[in-house]
C-alpha cells in the first residue's frame, strides 16, 4: 500500500481551487531543510524547474515574497523597484514561522498565514511547469506558472540578477 502524502496548508488550497497538480517527496535528514540544488537532484528535474520562496520586507509590517529558481539569487534593487519601495531586505529566518506558518526549507508561496503581494521570476512564465515547496521539507508541488500564480495571487517580474 503507498504511503498516503501529508496534507499541507499550500495543498489544501490548491485542492479548494481544483488546481492541477503533482506532489513529490524526497528523503531529508530528520526534517532538516536542503539547500535548492539539492532538492532538484533529489526529485530528479533541472534546477531550472525548481524555485524557491523568499520573503522580504520594506519595513514595518510591509512583507512581501518572491518565487525565483533555486539557482539563482534575488536581486533585492530590482525586487524594491516592482513593487515601488526605496529599499527591502530578506527577513531574519528566525521571522519566517511566526510570519507565514512556514519553516525555512519548507516555505511556500501558497497557504502562507497571510496572503502577501508576490511576485514569481518572469522566465517561469514561459515552462511547462514549475516546481515549490508544497509547505513541508520534503515535499513540493509540481504544477504550471500560470496555476501558481492563480493560487497565491502571484504576478511575473523580472526580478533576477
Amino acid at each position: 500500500m503507498a504511503k498516503k502524502m501529508p496534507k499541507t496548508n499550500a495543498v489544501r488550497l490548491i485542492d479548494q481551487q481544483k488546481i492541477t497538480y503533482e506532489l513529490l517527496s524526497y528523503e531529508t535528514e530528520a526534517g532538516r531543510p536542503v539547500d535548492g540544488i539539492s532538492v532538484s537532484e533529489k526529485i530528479g528535474y533541472p534546477s531550472e524547474y525548481v524555485y524557491k520562496t523568499l520573503v522580504v520586507t520594506a519595513g514595518s509590517n510591509r512583507h512581501y515574497v518572491f518565487v525565483i529558481p533555486v539557482a539563482e539569487e534575488l536581486d533585492l534593487k530590482k525586487a524594491a523597484k516592482v513593487i515601488g519601495e526605496k529599499k527591502v531586505e530578506m527577513i531574519a529566518v528566525k521571522d519566517l514561522l511566526g510570519l507565514t506558518g512556514y519553516v525555512r526549507g519548507g516555505c511556500s508561496p501558497i497557504g502562507m498565514k497571510k496572503l502577501f503581494p508576490t511576485y514569481i521570476e518572469a522566465t517561469a512564465e514561459s515552462l511547462e511547469f514549475i516546481i515549490v515547496s508544497a509547505g513541508k521539507i520534503g515535499l513540493q508541488l509540481k504544477l504550471s506558472p500560470q496555476d501558481l500564480a492563480k493560487a497565491c495571487h502571484g504576478k511575473f517580474a523580472a526580478i533576477i540578477l
